[in-house]
């Protein structure tokens, strides 16, 4: 007859054996996971630069860009658009006929103007993080929520609409 100990050790070693198993399989599945991310990522990235590229040349606005990341001998250069972040509590005024995107800080006027760029190339909605990618951000959970809740503040004032969870478009 088996020894209560030894039934107890062998099921223990029956209990590890799969507890390694879930583990490899985690991590397998982690890794994989990874690779998708990293190749969303990708995509996202190549979307948004031919984006760029088919849309309309603003040559002052090429000239701007190219000014401030050449500065002039002397000078500081011009803070990051990461760093260009609207004061805490910034009002944004709601929506009315006739009222322009120059009333709202910085960062609202960006994520406008990204979301009339995808309405003029005829693309869908735009989430978050494909938000923080266009603008050149990390797409971590704090930047991403950062946007998520400009974004949601100007859809509560009628200047963008989610008609879909998480998706964002023009009003």
């Amino acid at each position: 007859m088996p020894s209560v100990v030894g039934l107890l050790e062998q099921r223990e070693l029956c209990a590890r054996r799969h507890v390694d198993e879930l583990r490899e399989e985690a991590d397998r599945v982690q890794a994989e996971l990874a690779v998708a991310e990293r190749e969303w990522q990708e995509w996202v990235i190549a979307r948004s630069r031919v984006g760029e590229v088919l849309g309309p040349v603003d040559v002052s606005e090429d000239h701007a860009r190219n000014e401030r990341t050449v500065p002039a001998q002397g000078q500081a250069e011009e803070a990051s658009p990461a760093s260009r972040v609207a004061k805490p509590n910034s009002q944004v005024p709601m929506w009315r006929e006739g009222l322009d995107a120059s009333v709202l800080s910085v960062d609202y006027q960006r994520i406008l103007q990204a979301l009339a760029d995808r309405h003029r190339l005829r693309q869908g909605p735009l989430t978050c993080q494909e938000m923080a990618v266009l603008f050149g951000l990390d797409a971590v959970p704090s930047k991403v929520e950062a946007l998520r809740l400009k974004s949601k503040r100007l859809v509560a004032r009628g200047w963008l609409a989610e008609r879909q969870p998480g998706r964002f478009t023009l009003a």
